[in-house]
């Protein structure tokens, strides 16, 4: 281990020095960087990828406070993208980092995939139509790719599972998933983390004052915490 980055020691001892040496080659793509792709992005980081790019054009607002990483008062109205960029890299400065803070529209998407080899997609959009474009065009690719489905009006984290998309129950954001790809006529397979707890309809209102947005959940701050570690270990042990 004496070549080792000493911050990495850790991980190496539990992984060894091969594998460490594969997460450091290993480039890895984070579309959304909200309350579950933050900490995604921040577990690959910590577990030492060497290169990220990290996608998400939204700002830090103090409804973000309760659960997402980049969300603290200092940060507030600052874009989230260059919040988390300037984090990973005073994590790990040697980590090569593309930071896109930008929305993607529909478009924009095979482009992004196509600019690059990505190892692995990690798909963290709450909003259904470029989600389901990400997903979508990533599978053509036959990229690997992990999906978040829906982690709001839930509090049980117990029941957060790993499951082919086709297999969730209980998920609103699954089923709208599932039928937006019937219809592009997309019905591989796709790994997702998912919960089989039932969303509490109290905590589900409607607003009109978001882009993209019909509704908003309420949530609680451990819960998309534990869907983006879900996430980040997919990749870490698939790669």
């Amino acid at each position: 281990m004496n070549s080792t980055i000493e911050w990495q020691q850790r991980t190496e001892l539990l992984l060894g020095s091969s594998k460490m040496e594969r997460l450091r080659q290993a480039h890895v793509l984070v579309v959304g960087l909200g309350g579950v792709g933050a900490y995604a992005a921040e577990m690959l980081c910590r577990a030492g990828v060497g290169k990220m790019t990290i996608v998400d054009a939204d700002t830090v607002q103090p409804s973000n406070i309760n659960r997402q990483l980049p969300a603290v008062h200092s940060t507030i109205g600052k874009p989230k993208a260059e919040v988390l960029a300037a984090r990973f890299r005073d994590i790990n400065p040697q980590l090569e980092l593309e930071v896109l803070p930008v929305y993607l529209k529909d478009e924009a998407i095979p482009e992004l995939l196509d600019s690059s080899h990505f190892d692995f997609v990690v798909d963290a959009i709450d909003t259904v139509a470029p989600k389901c474009y990400l997903i979508y065009h990533a599978l053509q690719r036959k990229l690997n790719i992990v999906s978040s489905m829906g982690a709001g009006a839930k509090r049980d984290i117990t029941q957060i599972r790993f499951a082919d998309l086709w297999d969730t129950y209980h998920c609103g954001l699954s089923k709208a998933v599932r039928k937006r790809l019937q219809k592009m006529g997309m019905k591989r397979k796709l790994p997702v983390v998912f919960s089989t707890e039932q969303a509490d309809p109290d905590a589900v209102v409607l607003v009109d004052n978001e882009q993209n947005k019909k509704s908003t959940a309420g949530t609680v701050s451990y819960m998309p915490a534990v869907f983006g570690c879900y996430l980040a270990e997919y990749v870490i042990r698939k790669l």
